[in-house]
């Protein structure tokens, strides 16, 4: 995920109503040669050796890269929804299978219990009581079949009573499956809207990303530095607030486990919905990172930040997770001095970026009830740890490096 320029808010509205339109660029006023819009075909030809090449506008590059956040942002907000669906799915899945082998377990039941009667039944019709062969049959023990002779004597006076319990077990199991299977297709209707949803966004965002692909190096160069400078005025800005607090606060021990299991991800490609070991999205390094540090939280970002306690910036220690934008739709672990690791956005990696890197909504707790370690070193920062991202890289451009 990636901070937004000043005016972001402004521009976003504009350009989500620019679905299926063009990104059109401004009069020229610097030396850049202009690319196709993002969601139209080229319809210029090249211009030839010797003339002009169209300009390309500070202003078209503001609003390439407003287009292009505001698609990740949309593309992240989908596949959250989806993954959270998907996970009501699965459990879902789960009680409806438990449900029918119940059920199965109930028929075979009530199959044997049936045919048991039958033959008790038959046998008492034909010698008036329960034979000493038949007790024989029953018991491992012979001193016992006294005391088995008994039981099916009991079993044969309640034969009907007990077909019938069993009949009307079957009945309940039948309509509890009939229940969890009406559920289960509405949640995988769901999760087939969602899954649809997301690759509509997913397939909007291509585009864009094929026209910041058309750019060259020294158009991306612009356009990655006007990013950064969006993410460096916020990060001023938010530490000159003194909202972060004075006090460098130690993580708790299993927060200090987290922490390490993030760094141990660095450079790992950004996946949609992937949870490890070998890629992740920005919720799935969360709950990856503190599910090996012995803490389950939830899967999504926006259960993270409904579930677990809320915890003030003023009070954040290392281990604590940063949310981000008004839906809670992208989520970083603090590592301390105003720092985080996130699966930032598609042809990224996990990094360490500034707590500031996208739209602070809060921070919560996973251990709120553990103390914190008496003292705690940032770990070292590999060099390339901090490198930008891309923009509109591919989704699978980063694996490999």
């Amino acid at each position: 995920m990636v901070r937004r320029p000043r005016g972001w808010g402004r521009a976003a509205l504009v350009c989500a109503g620019l679905a299926g339109s063009a990104v059109l660029a401004a009069p020229a006023t610097s030396a850049f040669a202009a690319p196709s819009p993002p969601d139209q075909p080229g319809t210029t030809a090249p211009a030839l050796p010797g003339t002009p090449a169209t300009l390309v506008s500070p202003d078209y590059l503001t609003s390439l890269l407003t287009r292009l956040q505001t698609l990740y942002l949309q593309a992240e907000q989908a596949t959250e929804r989806y993954d959270a669906t998907k996970e009501k799915l699965d459990k879902q899945q789960a009680r409806t299978d438990a449900v029918n082998k119940q059920l199965t377990d109930e028929r075979a039941a009530l199959s044997a219990g049936q045919d048991l009667a039958g033959a008790i039944a038959r046998q008492q019709y034909q010698g008036g009581s329960v034979s000493p062969y038949m007790r024989l049959l029953l018991s491992e023990d012979p001193a016992e079949a006294m005391a088995v002779a008994h039981v099916l004597q009991e079993a044969a006076g309640n034969q009907a009573s007990l077909v019938k319990q069993l009949r009307a077990g079957e009945k309940r199991l039948t309509e509890l499956s009939a229940q969890a299977q009406t559920s289960l297709d509405q949640v995988r209707n769901l999760a087939d809207q969602q899954r649809k949803d997301r690759d509509d966004v997913k397939a909007k965002l291509s585009a864009v990303e094929k026209a910041v692909a058309s750019l060259t190096g020294a158009q991306l160069a612009e356009l990655s530095a006007l990013e950064q400078h969006g993410i460096d005025q916020a990060q001023k800005e938010l530490l000159a607030s003194g909202k972060l607090g004075s006090v460098s606060r130690t993580p708790s021990a299993p927060g200090e486990q987290a922490i390490a299991y993030a760094f141990a991800q660095l450079g790992k490609p950004y996946v949609w919905g992937a949870t490890g070991p070998d890629s992740f999205d920005c919720s799935g390094l969360t709950s990856q990172a503190w599910a090996h540090a012995g803490r389950a939280i939830p899967r999504t970002s926006q259960e993270q930040w409904a579930d677990l306690p809320k915890v003030p910036l003023d009070l954040l220690r290392p281990g604590d997770l940063i949310v981000y934008f008004p839906g809670a739709t992208h989520v970083a672990l603090y590592i301390g001095d105003g720092l985080v690791v996130q699966a930032p956005r598609p042809g990224g990696v996990v990094k360490v970026s500034p707590i500031a890197a996208n739209p602070v909504l809060g921070a919560v707790r996973p251990d709120a009830t553990s103390p914190s370690v008496d003292t705690y070193r940032l770990p070292g920062i590999p060099a390339d740890a901090r490198r930008p991202t891309p923009l509109g890289a591919p989704a699978d451009a980063a694996k490999g490096r």
